[in-house]
Protein backbone atom coordinates (compact mmCIF):
# COMPACT_ATOMS: atom_id res chain seq x y z
CA UNK A 1 0.00 0.00 0.00
CA UNK A 2 3.00 2.21 0.64
CA UNK A 3 4.90 1.64 -2.53
CA UNK A 4 0.97 2.13 -3.95
CA UNK A 5 0.78 5.43 -2.57
CA UNK A 6 3.96 6.97 -3.54
CA UNK A 7 3.97 6.11 -6.97
CA UNK A 8 0.05 8.00 -6.86
CA UNK A 9 1.59 11.16 -5.38
CA UNK A 10 4.67 11.43 -7.28
CA UNK A 11 2.52 10.93 -10.80
CA UNK A 12 3.11 13.68 -13.26
CA UNK A 13 1.46 13.86 -16.06
CA UNK A 14 3.26 15.19 -19.49
CA UNK A 15 1.30 17.42 -20.44
CA UNK A 16 -0.96 19.25 -18.10
CA UNK A 17 -2.03 22.34 -20.35
CA UNK A 18 -5.98 21.76 -20.91
CA UNK A 19 -7.43 20.56 -23.90
CA UNK A 20 -9.21 22.93 -26.35
CA UNK A 21 -12.52 21.65 -27.31
CA UNK A 22 -14.76 23.18 -30.22
CA UNK A 23 -17.96 24.50 -28.88
CA UNK A 24 -21.04 22.21 -28.66
CA UNK A 25 -24.62 22.96 -28.76
CA UNK A 26 -26.58 23.62 -25.44
CA UNK A 27 -27.89 19.90 -25.17
CA UNK A 28 -29.58 21.17 -22.31
CA UNK A 29 -27.01 19.19 -19.80
CA UNK A 30 -25.46 20.32 -16.92
CA UNK A 31 -22.26 21.39 -17.82
CA UNK A 32 -19.22 18.63 -16.90
CA UNK A 33 -17.00 19.44 -13.92
CA UNK A 34 -13.32 20.82 -15.23
CA UNK A 35 -10.44 18.02 -15.48
CA UNK A 36 -8.20 18.53 -13.13
CA UNK A 37 -4.48 18.08 -13.84
CA UNK A 38 -2.83 14.98 -13.61
CA UNK A 39 -0.70 15.67 -10.64
CA UNK A 40 -3.12 17.13 -8.83
CA UNK A 41 -5.42 13.97 -9.39
CA UNK A 42 -2.74 11.69 -8.36
CA UNK A 43 -2.51 13.54 -5.15
CA UNK A 44 -5.61 13.09 -4.40
CA UNK A 45 -5.35 9.71 -5.13
CA UNK A 46 -2.75 9.70 -2.97
CA UNK A 47 -4.90 10.97 -0.21
CA UNK A 48 -7.54 8.86 -0.42
CA UNK A 49 -5.67 5.66 -0.30
CA UNK A 50 -3.82 6.67 2.41
CA UNK A 51 -6.90 7.66 4.51
CA UNK A 52 -8.52 4.57 3.71
CA UNK A 53 -5.23 2.36 4.56
CA UNK A 54 -5.27 4.26 8.01
CA UNK A 55 -9.60 3.31 8.61
CA UNK A 56 -8.42 0.07 7.90
CA UNK A 57 -6.13 -0.67 10.30
CA UNK A 58 -7.99 -2.00 14.01
CA UNK A 59 -8.61 0.05 17.28
CA UNK A 60 -9.13 -1.97 19.82
CA UNK A 61 -10.21 1.20 22.00
CA UNK A 62 -13.43 3.03 20.50
CA UNK A 63 -11.80 6.19 22.11
CA UNK A 64 -9.02 6.08 19.53
CA UNK A 65 -11.34 4.62 16.93
CA UNK A 66 -13.36 7.70 17.03
CA UNK A 67 -10.15 9.55 16.83
CA UNK A 68 -9.57 8.29 13.85
CA UNK A 69 -12.53 8.48 11.76
CA UNK A 70 -12.91 12.28 12.85
CA UNK A 71 -9.40 12.93 11.44
CA UNK A 72 -10.17 10.62 8.06
CA UNK A 73 -13.30 12.77 7.48
CA UNK A 74 -12.37 16.20 8.04
CA UNK A 75 -9.58 15.35 5.26
CA UNK A 76 -12.00 13.01 3.13
CA UNK A 77 -14.92 15.36 2.69
CA UNK A 78 -13.58 17.68 0.49
CA UNK A 79 -12.49 15.11 -1.98
CA UNK A 80 -14.66 11.90 -1.22
CA UNK A 81 -17.94 12.94 0.49
CA UNK A 82 -19.44 9.17 -0.67
CA UNK A 83 -16.05 8.12 1.91
CA UNK A 84 -16.79 10.80 4.28
CA UNK A 85 -20.53 9.98 4.59
CA UNK A 86 -19.23 6.08 5.27
CA UNK A 87 -17.06 7.14 7.81
CA UNK A 88 -19.21 9.26 9.65
CA UNK A 89 -22.37 6.72 10.23
CA UNK A 90 -19.45 4.48 11.71
CA UNK A 91 -18.14 7.87 14.00
CA UNK A 92 -21.83 8.59 15.31
CA UNK A 93 -22.60 4.84 16.20
CA UNK A 94 -19.57 4.66 17.80
CA UNK A 95 -20.11 8.08 19.88
CA UNK A 96 -23.59 6.69 20.60
CA UNK A 97 -22.35 3.65 22.26
CA UNK A 98 -20.06 5.10 24.37
CA UNK A 99 -22.40 7.60 26.06
CA UNK A 100 -25.07 5.19 26.02
CA UNK A 101 -22.10 3.51 28.60
CA UNK A 102 -21.92 6.80 30.50
CA UNK A 103 -18.40 7.80 28.99
CA UNK A 104 -18.04 11.49 27.19
CA UNK A 105 -16.55 10.70 23.48
CA UNK A 106 -12.98 12.00 23.21
CA UNK A 107 -14.27 14.04 19.71
CA UNK A 108 -17.87 14.60 19.23
CA UNK A 109 -18.86 14.19 15.04
CA UNK A 110 -22.37 15.46 16.26
CA UNK A 111 -20.77 17.74 18.42
CA UNK A 112 -18.82 19.54 15.54
CA UNK A 113 -21.61 19.36 12.99
CA UNK A 114 -20.46 17.27 10.75
CA UNK A 115 -23.36 14.06 11.22
CA UNK A 116 -26.19 15.36 8.79
CA UNK A 117 -29.35 16.28 10.93
CA UNK A 118 -31.55 12.79 9.92
CA UNK A 119 -28.66 11.19 11.74
CA UNK A 120 -28.51 13.93 14.01
CA UNK A 121 -32.03 13.87 14.84
CA UNK A 122 -31.99 10.13 15.58
CA UNK A 123 -29.30 10.11 17.70
CA UNK A 124 -31.28 12.85 19.98
CA UNK A 125 -34.24 10.41 19.96
CA UNK A 126 -31.88 7.47 21.03
CA UNK A 127 -31.17 9.28 24.28
CA UNK A 128 -32.21 8.93 27.41
CA UNK A 129 -31.84 11.30 29.78
CA UNK A 130 -29.62 10.16 32.97
CA UNK A 131 -27.18 9.83 29.53
CA UNK A 132 -27.99 13.88 28.57
CA UNK A 133 -24.20 14.98 30.83
CA UNK A 134 -22.00 12.47 28.80
CA UNK A 135 -23.53 13.66 25.66
CA UNK A 136 -23.46 17.25 26.62
CA UNK A 137 -20.88 18.77 24.09
CA UNK A 138 -23.01 16.70 21.43
CA UNK A 139 -26.52 18.03 22.44
CA UNK A 140 -24.95 21.50 21.98
CA UNK A 141 -23.99 20.64 18.50
CA UNK A 142 -27.47 19.31 17.39
CA UNK A 143 -29.41 22.28 19.23
CA UNK A 144 -26.38 24.26 16.45
CA UNK A 145 -26.91 22.35 13.79
CA UNK A 146 -30.53 21.31 13.38
CA UNK A 147 -32.47 23.71 15.96
CA UNK A 148 -35.69 23.42 14.16
CA UNK A 149 -35.27 19.33 13.90
CA UNK A 150 -34.13 18.97 17.74
CA UNK A 151 -34.98 22.14 19.90
CA UNK A 152 -38.01 20.35 21.14
CA UNK A 153 -36.20 17.21 22.03
CA UNK A 154 -32.89 18.75 23.54
CA UNK A 155 -35.19 20.85 25.61
CA UNK A 156 -37.48 17.85 26.93
CA UNK A 157 -34.03 15.42 27.77
CA UNK A 158 -32.05 18.54 29.75
CA UNK A 159 -35.73 19.16 31.53
CA UNK A 160 -35.55 15.30 32.58
CA UNK A 161 -32.14 15.63 33.26
CA UNK A 162 -32.06 18.58 35.57
CA UNK A 163 -34.94 17.17 37.36
CA UNK A 164 -33.17 14.14 38.18
CA UNK A 165 -30.04 16.13 39.25
CA UNK A 166 -28.16 15.68 36.51
CA UNK A 167 -25.91 18.71 35.59
CA UNK A 168 -25.26 19.65 32.07
CA UNK A 169 -24.64 23.53 32.55
CA UNK A 170 -23.06 24.19 28.89
CA UNK A 171 -25.72 22.74 27.50
CA UNK A 172 -28.50 24.53 29.70
CA UNK A 173 -26.76 27.60 28.15
CA UNK A 174 -26.82 26.81 24.96
CA UNK A 175 -30.18 26.00 24.98
CA UNK A 176 -31.19 29.16 27.19
CA UNK A 177 -29.65 31.48 24.42
CA UNK A 178 -31.64 29.63 21.62
CA UNK A 179 -34.66 31.20 23.16
CA UNK A 180 -36.44 34.48 23.34
CA UNK A 181 -35.02 36.94 26.37
CA UNK A 182 -37.33 36.59 29.44
CA UNK A 183 -38.88 33.37 27.75
CA UNK A 184 -40.93 31.19 30.67
CA UNK A 185 -38.80 28.33 30.03
CA UNK A 186 -35.65 29.63 29.90
CA UNK A 187 -36.48 31.47 33.33
CA UNK A 188 -37.45 28.13 34.70
CA UNK A 189 -33.86 26.57 33.45
CA UNK A 190 -31.72 29.00 34.75
CA UNK A 191 -33.59 29.19 37.84
CA UNK A 192 -32.91 25.18 38.46
CA UNK A 193 -29.58 24.74 37.03
CA UNK A 194 -28.45 27.37 39.71
CA UNK A 195 -30.30 25.82 42.86
CA UNK A 196 -28.96 22.50 42.19
CA UNK A 197 -25.25 23.33 41.70
CA UNK A 198 -22.42 20.25 42.00
CA UNK A 199 -22.46 19.06 46.06
CA UNK A 200 -18.97 17.62 45.01
CA UNK A 201 -17.27 20.58 45.66
CA UNK A 202 -13.79 19.63 45.66
CA UNK A 203 -13.82 18.49 42.08
CA UNK A 204 -16.19 21.46 41.23
CA UNK A 205 -13.30 24.35 42.13
CA UNK A 206 -11.83 24.31 38.47
CA UNK A 207 -15.70 24.42 37.34
CA UNK A 208 -16.11 27.41 38.88
CA UNK A 209 -15.10 30.19 37.12
CA UNK A 210 -17.36 28.33 33.87
CA UNK A 211 -20.29 28.72 36.10
CA UNK A 212 -20.26 32.13 37.14
CA UNK A 213 -19.51 33.15 33.01
CA UNK A 214 -22.37 31.43 32.09
CA UNK A 215 -24.34 33.02 34.95
CA UNK A 216 -23.05 36.42 33.71
CA UNK A 217 -23.23 36.12 29.53
CA UNK A 218 -27.02 35.05 29.99
CA UNK A 219 -28.22 36.95 32.97
CA UNK A 220 -29.36 40.18 31.11
CA UNK A 221 -31.93 37.53 29.30
CA UNK A 222 -33.48 37.03 32.85
CA UNK A 223 -35.75 38.83 34.95
CA UNK A 224 -34.72 40.69 37.88
CA UNK A 225 -35.83 38.53 40.71
CA UNK A 226 -34.64 35.27 39.11
CA UNK A 227 -31.33 37.22 38.28
CA UNK A 228 -31.28 38.10 42.12
CA UNK A 229 -32.35 34.02 43.66
CA UNK A 230 -29.82 32.46 41.28
CA UNK A 231 -26.72 34.43 42.18
CA UNK A 232 -27.65 34.03 45.97
CA UNK A 233 -27.52 30.97 45.40
CA UNK A 234 -24.45 30.60 43.10
CA UNK A 235 -22.60 32.89 45.94
CA UNK A 236 -23.95 30.51 48.54
CA UNK A 237 -22.12 27.62 46.32
CA UNK A 238 -18.95 29.58 45.88
CA UNK A 239 -18.53 30.06 49.65
CA UNK A 240 -18.28 26.21 50.47
CA UNK A 241 -15.62 25.93 48.24
CA UNK A 242 -11.93 26.02 48.76
CA UNK A 243 -10.05 29.09 48.80
CA UNK A 244 -8.23 29.18 45.29
CA UNK A 245 -7.93 31.16 41.89
CA UNK A 246 -10.98 29.46 40.13
CA UNK A 247 -13.31 30.59 43.10
CA UNK A 248 -12.09 34.37 43.27
CA UNK A 249 -12.08 34.59 39.54
CA UNK A 250 -15.91 33.14 39.97
CA UNK A 251 -16.28 35.07 42.45
CA UNK A 252 -15.29 38.28 41.02
CA UNK A 253 -17.44 37.49 38.01
CA UNK A 254 -20.73 36.77 39.87
CA UNK A 255 -20.66 40.12 41.78
CA UNK A 256 -19.94 42.26 39.28
CA UNK A 257 -22.96 40.48 36.86
CA UNK A 258 -25.16 40.73 40.06
CA UNK A 259 -24.40 44.69 40.43
CA UNK A 260 -24.52 45.42 37.06
CA UNK A 261 -27.89 43.44 36.26
CA UNK A 262 -29.35 44.47 39.68
CA UNK A 263 -27.89 48.04 39.92
CA UNK A 264 -26.29 48.78 43.27
CA UNK A 265 -29.34 48.71 45.99
CA UNK A 266 -30.64 45.66 44.32
CA UNK A 267 -27.87 43.61 44.85
CA UNK A 268 -27.77 45.15 48.47
CA UNK A 269 -30.72 44.19 48.97
CA UNK A 270 -30.16 40.53 47.70
CA UNK A 271 -27.69 40.13 50.35
CA UNK A 272 -29.70 41.40 53.35
CA UNK A 273 -31.30 38.06 53.93
CA UNK A 274 -28.96 35.66 53.13
CA UNK A 275 -25.40 35.90 55.66
CA UNK A 276 -23.58 33.24 53.60
CA UNK A 277 -23.98 34.61 50.36
CA UNK A 278 -22.75 38.06 51.80
CA UNK A 279 -19.62 36.83 53.57
CA UNK A 280 -19.08 35.06 49.81
CA UNK A 281 -19.54 38.00 47.94
CA UNK A 282 -17.65 40.09 50.46
CA UNK A 283 -14.55 38.30 49.44
CA UNK A 284 -14.76 39.90 45.60
CA UNK A 285 -12.17 42.05 44.60
CA UNK A 286 -8.94 40.39 45.14
CA UNK A 287 -7.18 39.18 42.05
CA UNK A 288 -8.04 35.91 40.59
CA UNK A 289 -7.46 33.44 37.58
CA UNK A 290 -8.46 30.01 36.59
CA UNK A 291 -6.37 27.13 37.08
CA UNK A 292 -5.16 25.53 33.67
CA UNK A 293 -2.61 22.77 33.45
CA UNK A 294 0.87 23.32 31.69
CA UNK A 295 1.04 22.97 28.13
CA UNK A 296 3.90 21.86 26.14
CA UNK A 297 5.32 24.81 23.29
CA UNK A 298 7.79 25.25 21.22
CA UNK A 299 8.90 27.64 18.59
CA UNK A 300 9.89 27.17 15.11
CA UNK A 301 11.80 30.37 14.63
CA UNK A 302 13.88 29.44 17.71
CA UNK A 303 14.63 25.91 15.93
CA UNK A 304 15.06 27.87 12.73
CA UNK A 305 17.57 29.93 14.76
CA UNK A 306 19.70 27.12 16.03
CA UNK A 307 19.49 25.49 12.29
CA UNK A 308 22.64 23.88 11.52
CA UNK A 309 24.16 23.03 15.24
CA UNK A 310 23.72 19.55 16.49
CA UNK A 311 21.27 19.35 19.54
CA UNK A 312 20.94 16.03 20.56
CA UNK A 313 22.31 16.41 24.20
CA UNK A 314 19.54 19.16 25.04
CA UNK A 315 16.88 16.83 23.68
CA UNK A 316 17.84 13.73 25.45
CA UNK A 317 17.31 15.66 28.68
CA UNK A 318 13.77 16.95 27.71
CA UNK A 319 10.90 14.22 28.91
CA UNK A 320 9.61 12.55 26.37
CA UNK A 321 6.50 14.36 24.65
CA UNK A 322 8.46 17.79 24.84
CA UNK A 323 11.95 15.92 23.18
CA UNK A 324 8.90 14.71 20.64
CA UNK A 325 7.61 18.31 19.72
CA UNK A 326 10.99 20.06 19.71
CA UNK A 327 12.84 17.41 17.66
CA UNK A 328 10.23 17.54 15.35
CA UNK A 329 10.60 21.86 15.18
CA UNK A 330 14.09 21.28 14.70
CA UNK A 331 13.34 18.77 11.90
CA UNK A 332 11.24 21.40 9.96
CA UNK A 333 13.62 24.02 10.41
CA UNK A 334 16.92 21.91 9.08
CA UNK A 335 14.73 20.25 6.50
CA UNK A 336 13.35 23.75 5.17
CA UNK A 337 16.60 25.14 5.64
CA UNK A 338 18.32 22.56 2.82
CA UNK A 339 19.91 19.70 5.63
CA UNK A 340 17.67 17.32 4.46
CA UNK A 341 20.28 14.02 6.33
CA UNK A 342 20.00 16.35 9.47
CA UNK A 343 16.28 16.79 9.24
CA UNK A 344 15.78 13.02 9.10
CA UNK A 345 18.01 12.38 12.32
CA UNK A 346 15.61 14.72 14.20
CA UNK A 347 12.43 13.27 12.85
CA UNK A 348 13.73 10.10 13.75
CA UNK A 349 14.15 11.18 17.27
CA UNK A 350 10.64 12.60 17.52
CA UNK A 351 8.64 9.79 16.28
CA UNK A 352 11.17 7.36 18.78
CA UNK A 353 9.61 9.63 21.40
CA UNK A 354 6.17 10.00 19.82
CA UNK A 355 6.15 6.01 21.03
CA UNK A 356 7.12 6.02 24.49
CA UNK A 357 4.60 8.96 25.01
CA UNK A 358 2.15 6.74 23.56
CA UNK A 359 2.79 3.79 25.30
CA UNK A 360 2.65 5.59 28.41
CA UNK A 361 -0.27 7.64 28.14
CA UNK A 362 -2.69 6.28 30.05
CA UNK A 363 -5.93 8.01 30.08
CA UNK A 364 -4.34 11.12 28.11
CA UNK A 365 -4.95 12.29 24.99
CA UNK A 366 -1.79 12.09 22.90
CA UNK A 367 -3.57 12.15 19.45
CA UNK A 368 -2.33 16.08 18.70
CA UNK A 369 1.31 15.02 19.55
CA UNK A 370 1.25 12.25 16.70
CA UNK A 371 -0.54 14.69 14.47
CA UNK A 372 1.84 17.77 15.22
CA UNK A 373 4.85 15.32 14.24
CA UNK A 374 3.66 13.78 11.22
CA UNK A 375 2.55 17.09 9.72
CA UNK A 376 5.91 18.53 10.33
CA UNK A 377 7.90 15.82 8.49
CA UNK A 378 5.35 16.05 5.61
CA UNK A 379 5.96 19.55 5.01
CA UNK A 380 9.86 18.40 4.69
CA UNK A 381 9.09 15.25 3.09
CA UNK A 382 5.43 13.21 2.69
CA UNK A 383 7.06 10.25 1.39
CA UNK A 384 9.02 9.98 4.69
CA UNK A 385 6.83 11.18 6.83
CA UNK A 386 4.63 8.79 5.56
CA UNK A 387 6.98 5.57 5.89
CA UNK A 388 7.81 7.12 9.73
CA UNK A 389 4.19 7.50 10.64
CA UNK A 390 3.54 4.26 9.42
CA UNK A 391 6.59 2.93 11.75
CA UNK A 392 4.82 4.16 14.84
CA UNK A 393 4.12 1.01 17.57
CA UNK A 394 0.43 1.29 18.29
CA UNK A 395 -2.08 0.56 15.13
CA UNK A 396 -4.12 4.43 16.43
CA UNK A 397 -1.16 6.42 16.34
CA UNK A 398 -0.05 4.81 13.10
CA UNK A 399 -3.39 6.04 11.78
CA UNK A 400 -3.61 9.05 13.25
CA UNK A 401 -0.30 10.01 12.07
CA UNK A 402 -0.80 8.79 8.54
CA UNK A 403 -4.31 10.99 7.83
CA UNK A 404 -1.82 13.75 9.41
CA UNK A 405 0.42 13.12 6.50
CA UNK A 406 -2.55 12.87 3.93
CA UNK A 407 -3.62 16.48 5.45
CA UNK A 408 -0.63 18.49 4.60
CA UNK A 409 -0.62 17.13 0.88
CA UNK A 410 -4.18 17.33 0.81
CA UNK A 411 -4.05 21.25 1.86
CA UNK A 412 -0.65 21.60 -0.79
CA UNK A 413 -2.80 20.54 -3.42
CA UNK A 414 -5.37 22.89 -2.73
CA UNK A 415 -3.49 25.72 -2.16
Amino acid sequence: MFVFCVSSLWAVAEDNAPMVRAREKNTGKAPAKPKLPAKAQASRKFVLDVVQAAVSLPQSDQQDRLRVLTSAINVASPISPKLAAGLTKEGVRIEAELIGLGKKPAVSLVGSGQADCKTTVEFVQRLYPAAVAAAEQSLIGALSKCPKQTGDMVRTRLDAALAQGIAAPRLAMAAIDSQPAHSAWAQQTFSTLFSSLPSDTDKAVTEAPNFASMFATTATKMDKDVVRDSGVHLLQWLGKLKESGDRQLALNITVQSMKETLGEEGYQKALEKDVMAKQAADLAGAPGESSHPPEESVSVLQAMSNSGTDQSEALKKMPASLRARQAAAFGFANGTSGDVKGAEGYFDVAFSAADEVWSNRGETNVAELVEEISEAAAQVDPVAALRRAQGLQDPSARAIGMIAVARVVLSKNLQ
